[in-house]
Order: C-alpha cells, then structure tokens, then sequence
C-alpha cells in the first residue's frame, strides 16, 4: 500500500514498524459543540483507512483523542453556568450518537486530555530539563528555533513562518515563534498543579502525551485535516522528538477540507451544519457516503444535489443486496462462484492500495452490482448467488456502507405477515390481505408481488 505522506511530499510505500502492526493516532474533537460536517470527514476516513488495514490482516491499534480542556469548553461552561467537566461529557456522549450513526467504529483507546496530565507534565518537564522549554510567568513555551528542523512537516522556510507569526504588547515569550505547552490558569478557570505554578495543559502538548503513552515514542501514521498541518502538527512533531530523540510518526495523512455549496463552511457565512442538522434530514448514511464519495486528500463539495445523489447510489446498493436476499431463498441449488466477484475484488484492493483511493474503490463496487443484477435476471444458481452476497458484503463493510439492512426481527415480523397475507388471499379473503399490506406499509414495507413470492423492502 502507498500513502501520501505530507512530511515527504510524495506517495510512500507504507512498511510499519512491527510487521503485520499499524499504530495509528487521529486526532479527534475538542468537545465544546457537536461536531460539524467538516468533523465528519476525517472521522469517516480514517475509520476506512482503520477497517481496510485490518482486512488485509494488520493487527491495528488506533488512538483517537478527545480535548476536554480548551478555552472554548471553558467559555461554554462560563455561559451554561456549568462545569468544564459537564460540557465535556455532554458533548461526548453526543459525538457518540453522530459516530454511531455514521458507523465509525470506536477506537482502540479514547483517552482525554485532563487523565493524562501527569504524562503531560513528564514531557513538560523533561523539555524544559533539556533547554528546549522554558517558564515564563506562570507558562511554559517551547523554543521553536532551537529545533532545526521546525517547519518539515509544512514545508515552509523559518523565515516565512515567522513572517506570519504575532508577538503581542507585554507578550512574555523569548520569540514570536515560541508556542505555549502549559498554561498559566486565569481566576475561576480549572487548573492543575505543577512545578510552575497551577495552570492547564496547552492544546499541542496533549497530542504528542496520549500518542506516546498509548503507542510508543515513535508511531506508524498520525491522522488528521489540512487545518491541523501548521501549527498543530508541526508543534507535535517539535515537541516530541525533542523529548524523545526520535521520529514521531514515520506517514502524516490529511485530509482535504469541505466546503458548503462551492464556498468555505463558515459560521459567518451562515453555511455552517453540524452532523446533526445534515442527519436529521436525510439520515448518517449518506453523510458517510459523501465524505468517502471522492479521494481524501482533495477538497468536496457538500450541496443538497450532492447529499440527494449520495442517497440514490445508496438505494442502488441496498436494492442489489436486497434482490440478493430474495433470489438466494428462491434460486435451484448448484452453481459456482463466478470470476467477476474476484475480479472486482482485485479492483477494489488496486484502488485502496494507491492511497486509500474510495472513488475508485467505489467503482469497482458498483461494477459488481452491475454484474451482480445481471448474474439475478439470468436466474443464477444458489452458489453462485451466495458467492455474490459475499463479496458485496465483504467490500461494501471495508468502506463502512450498508450498515441499515433489514434486522433479524423486523425479517421475522414481515415473513410472518406476508404468510398471513398470502393465506388471506388463497381464501379470497381480500378485506385481510388489504389491511396487512397497509399495516406493512406503515411499518415502511412496500410490497411486490413477483412470479417467485412475494418481494418486499424497506423504504
């Protein structure tokens, strides 16, 4: 597998550090709000770049962090007349009813900035042991210059990060470029004690602690959006190895941004939706589909006509799967399994294998379907019809789709009443086959009646 590794500029060959292992770190959200579209996109792809790792048979270990101390969730709490600690755990429990309804499986560790302050203070303090930190009224700063390679992961010149850097009046850092690991606490806010006096953790420095307490001193990939290259990640990468002595992540993956009806997402632009609002009309799906829909690296687009597309090319999806279910439980036995089902799958394994590339990946899923509606109307064998299901399924789970198939007991509610409907029919008692098929219509069955049973689907 290649990845585009924004530290080398260039698709890489990805070789872990331990064979047959990947350690991975994806940075996750500070938990002030709910998350926003533009949440959604790296949640959803690098649950992907999760799931495809494990089905080519690497053993996983996946750390996504929550920040649960930032200046946000303190103003937030200042507003609600509540605790830092209560917005924090509101807003987690409804990341997790977003997560969930976009089929994001949960990480290895989801650790949170205030339970590992000790780790952080480590750090803090060894990097201030060794000249790279230093105190300055109740903060600590980190001396960027003093790491020569400041600016690797960005690609751009000190000077040029510098140039755009702000030093403000009475400001107590050596050099406008110095960034903040501890910070001092202000009255009324939550604060830790430490050797410099009580304060909170900076937002960088947490990254760079529950990445190395939860996967070692150096990982194979750290995840996240084009937003956290400069400063975020830079600073991880500086404060790390400067406490460490060695490389903090071998592949750095980000994702492209999105944008709202061809123009930047912004809350002052008023086009600014959270998972929530998007889901509350058409549903989590979807939403998963879009963010997967194209490579991740580029920019997409989110607009009702794009949301609408996304959910036909879903009902493609479960309609095939659906015809499937139908015509194994009526096909003849026998058959084999076909060579487009391996075909295909090489398609789907050429298109991840080039940098998690899902546009492609996709299309070789809709190739199957194709065959796969064809392989139906020509009558095939029950075998061959299995080794269809198979595949579908076993493709269409990498990406993380279909995931809102019919349930064992619905399955079992609506057979039962198609029987009744049937009997009803037989006898000509017509009244109590009307009135089952509009109870199932009210359940969102619809009905079709076909020359090998009765046919029916969720709507």
């Amino acid at each position: 597998m290649k990845i585009f590794n924004t530290l080398t500029r260039q698709k890489d060959e990805f070789v872990p550090i331990n064979e047959g292992k990947a350690k991975i770190y994806a940075c996750g959200p500070t938990v002030y709000n709910y998350i926003h579209i533009g949440n959604a996109r790296p949640l959803c792809v690098f649950d992907v770049l999760r799931r495809y790792l494990e089905w080519r048979g690497y053993e996983v270990t996946f750390v996504q962090n929550f920040t649960d101390i930032d200046d946000k969730l303190i103003r937030k709490a200042n507003e609600e007349g509540i605790t830092v600690k209560e917005v924090a755990d509101r807003y987690i429990r409804e990341f997790w009813t977003d997560a969930k309804g976009l089929n994001v499986r949960e990480a290895t560790v989801h650790p949170k900035a205030t339970e590992n302050i000790d780790e952080i203070q480590r750090i803090i303090s060894e990097l201030v042991e060794k000249g790279y930190a230093y105190p300055a009224g109740g903060d600590v700063y980190f001396r960027s210059k003093k790491f020569d390679q400041y600016g690797k992961l960005s690609h751009q010149p000190l000077e040029d990060l510098e140039a755009g850097a702000r030093i403000e009046t009475g400001d107590i850092k050596e050099d406008p470029m110095d960034f903040c690991l501890w910070k001092g606490a202000k009255e009324g806010e939550p604060y830790w004690e430490s050797p410099w006096g009580n304060g909170r953790p900076g937002w960088h420095i947490e990254c760079s602690a529950m990445a190395g307490r939860y996967l070692g001193k150096t990982i194979d990939i750290h995840c996240g959006g084009l937003d956290l290259i400069f400063p975020h990640h830079e600073n991880e990468i500086a404060q790390s190895e400067c406490a460490n002595g060695c490389e903090f992540s071998h592949y750095w993956m980000h994702n492209g941004f999105i944008n709202v009806d061809n123009h930047k997402m912004s809350k002052s632009l008023n086009n600014f939706f959270t998972v929530r609002d998007v889901a509350n009309v058409y549903g989590y799906e979807p939403i998963r589909y879009l963010m997967i829909s194209s490579q991740y690296r580029g920019p997409i687009n989110y607009s009702i006509d794009i949301i609408t597309q996304g959910k036909n090319a879903l009902d493609r999806l479960y309609t095939c799967r659906d015809n499937l279910d139908f015509a194994i439980k009526n096909a003849q036995e026998g058959g084999e399994i076909p060579a487009f089902t391996e075909a295909r799958k090489q398609e789907f394994i050429t298109a991840m294998d080039d940098d998690l590339n899902t546009a492609d990946a996709l299309a070789a899923i809709f190739s199957l379907v194709r065959e796969i509606n064809t392989a139906v109307a020509d009558g095939a064998k029950k075998a061959t019809l299995e080794a269809c299901a198979d595949m579908f399924d076993e493709l269409t789970g990498v990406l993380g789709l279909v995931y809102n198939r019919k349930s064992g007991d619905l399955e079992s509610e609506v057979e039962e009443l198609i029987a009744k409907r049937t009997e009803a029919r037989k006898a000509k008692d017509f009244k109590t086959a009307d009135e089952i098929r509009d109870k199932l219509k009210d359940m969102g069955i619809v009905l079709e009646d076909t020359p090998n049973g009765v046919k029916w689907t969720k709507i």
